[in-house]
Order: structure tokens, then C-alpha cells, then sequence
């Protein structure tokens, strides 16, 4: 359930509805809007009625959330959820254009890459550190390596980094590197790592999982928030289906179905939902016009040299004229680039 308070409640006032919950065992987050301030409370709700919430000073009313994800659900906080990272947004009026290489490679590869994200409009730079591949045989990833060089080029470019996690060892190392956390496809439903997702301090960008429902994808992100992290950046990047002439089948209904639901912001990955570049500018369009809050691209300075997802990945030149031709698309949904 959430706690309403009324517009003019003092802080004293918030906190004496969370002292109340928490001494009868209820889990509590006190959730600040702009309109409102909730108390978004879990625990047994046969004991609600004894306590008399209503009738404390600063109560506007109780509202049982019905959904059995409750922090994520827009019953919760009515207004969309704009996380701020070194003065780039994603969530409010700016379209978020996360694009790199699939892997970062080397510190030229790199470099290069950032610059040319970045001429071409893009705030966030992607780049995997740490790469959980089907084939043990594939490349892995530099790993802490990686994480410097990414470093090094936020240091250099201004760009916010974006980066994959893929357990907790992992996740403790990039807290000191990475500015965004990525909690990949394959680790959507790793209970252990969402939770310790949760207990940073760092946004998260939760891509979906290959065949999870929506509902699946919101409890998720329900593990991360329940543990104080309210940054959560869900991603779709295409689901498993029949369909073999792409790599995963981009389900765009889920853009809008979820900001429905939810408060959370969602991008979309047209790159790994094709897998084929000459469907990434087409889908990306389609979901800027679905209303996507950010794309995530993949683009390599060499495409035909790149060590994972060639493929799927833009050259630069391509990826300028993505973000030319996606320009009119956001200004037409009401967005900026």
C-alpha cells in the first residue's frame, strides 16, 4: 500500500507515518514527487485498519496497490521518474542516446568511438567490460581493464558511461569506474545481483529478459527498488520467439504498455533486438514514436572488425545519420536530441 500525505505535510509528519509501519513490521520507502510525498509501505495489511493512518495529521488517504509490483507501479508515484546523471537525463523531455561498441576492444577502439558518439549528439557511452557470451569460447570481455579505459574516456569526452555487470564481484568493481550499471538479458532473474544492484548507489539500466513477461521484467526492477535503489532504467531489447530472420523479436507494444504501468523510464536496444544493421535506423524511429524515453545502439569505429556484434553495429558515419534521422521523429513525440 502507499500513504497519500497532503501537499502541506511537514517532514515530522512523514516520519511519524513511517515510525507507525515500521514498529508493526511493515517495509517502508518514503517516495518524494513533485506533487506528492508517499509512504509506499509492504507488509501484513490486515493490521492497516488498527493503526488508523487516515486519521493522522498530514494523511491525505491509504491506497492499496493491487499489482504485485509496488515501488515500480505507477499507483505509487504518478509522475515519470527522471534519473539525472552528470547534467544528462533519462526519463524527462531529452531523448537518452546510449550508443558504443558491443565491447571495448582496446583504448583506440575505444576513444574513437566516444568521440564519434559523441559529435554525433550522443550524452551516453555503452561499452562492455564484461561479456557473458553463449560460447565459452568468444570473447570475454577486458574486465577491469575495460573499466578504466571507460573511464578514462567519460574523463575525456564528458559522456556518461554505460556498462554491463555480471555478478557481484563485478558489480563491487565498476562502482568505482562506470557511472551507469547494466544488468544484462541473461542476469534479469539473478535475485542475488538485482539486490546488490540495489544497495548502490548507481542508476541501473535492466534490460529484459529473452522470455520474460512484463510482469517478470517489473518484479525485477521490484528487487532493485525494495532495497533502496529508485534509479531503474528498464530496457527493451527484443524477446524470444518463432521468428528466425531476427535475432529476438522487438516487441515495441511493450514501451507503451509499461509506462502505463509504470514510472520507470524505458529505452529500447534495436541493435540486439535485430541483430542486423540495416534494421536498427527503422526501429529505432519506431520506437522513438512509440514514445521511448532513449535508444541504446551499438556502433563500432570498425564494424567488420569488431570482436562480438559486428553484425548489428553501426559505423559511425551510419550512426550520424541514425541521429539525423531521428531527430524530427523526437520532435514530433515531443522530445530533444
Amino acid at each position: 500500500m502507499v500513504v497519500v500525505m497532503q501537499p502541506q505535510a511537514t517532514e515530522e509528519h512523514i516520519l511519524d507515518v513511517d515510525a507507525r509501519l515500521t514498529a508493526v513490521g511493515f517495509r517502508t520507502q518514503v517516495i518524494y514527487g513533485v506533487k506528492r510525498t508517499v509512504v509506499a509501505a509492504v507488509g501484513d495489511r490486515r493490521v492497516i485498519e488498527s493503526l488508523g493512518l487516515e486519521a493522522l495529521p498530514g494523511v491525505e488517504k491509504v491506497v492499496p496497490i493491487m499489482k504485485p509490483f509496488k515501488l515500480a507501479s505507477r499507483e505509487v508515484k504518478e509522475e515519470n521518474t527522471v534519473i539525472q546523471v552528470k547534467g544528462a537525463t533519462i526519463g524527462g523531455k531529452e531523448l537518452a542516446v546510449i550508443a558504443g561498441p558491443c565491447a571495448v576492444e582496446s583504448r583506440e577502439q575505444l576513444i574513437e568511438a566516444a568521440w564519434a558518439a559523441r559529435e554525433a549528439g550522443a550524452r551516453f557511452l555503452r561499452g562492455g567490460a564484461f561479456k557473458p557470451r553463449t560460447s565459452p569460447y568468444s570473447f570475454q570481455g577486458m574486465e577491469e581493464q575495460g573499466l578504466k579505459l571507460l573511464a578514462e574516456a567519460s574523463e575525456l569526452t564528458g559522456m556518461v558511461t554505460v556498462s554491463e555487470v555480471i555478478d557481484e564481484e563485478s558489480l563491487a568493481m565498476a562502482l568505482d569506474y562506470i557511472d551507469i550499471l547494466q544488468i544484462g538479458t541473461r542476469n534479469m532473474q539473478n535475485f542475488r545481483l538485482l539486490k546488490a544492484a540495489g544497495k548502490s548507489d548507481k542508476p541501473i539500466l535492466l534490460k529484459r529478459g529473452l522470455s520474460a513477461t512484463v510482469e517478470e521484467w517489473l518484479m525485477a526492477a521490484e528487487y532493485v527498488m525494495s532495497e533502496g535503489n529508485q534509479n531503474v532504467i528498464l530496457c527493451e531489447r527484443g524477446i524470444r520467439t518463432f521468428e528466425s530472420y531476427t535475432r529476438n523479436t522487438l516487441d515495441l507494444s511493450a514501451v507503451p504498455l509499461v509506462q502505463g504501468l509504470s514510472h520507470l523510464p524505458v529505452v529500447v536496444d534495436p541493435s540486439h533486438a535485430t541483430g542486423k544493421r540495416d534494421l536498427v535506423l527503422p526501429m529505432a524511429m519506431a520506437a522513438v514514436a512509440a514514445g521511448a524515453s532513449g535508444l541504446l545502439v551499438e556502433m563500432h569505429p570498425d564494424p567488420s572488425r569488431a570482436l562480438c556484434d559486428g553484425p548489428q553495429s553501426l559505423s559511425p558515419r551510419e550512426f550520424a545519420q541514425l541521429m539525423e534521422k531521428i531527430r524530427p521523429v523526437a520532435a514530433a513525440v515531443g522530445k530533444t536530441l
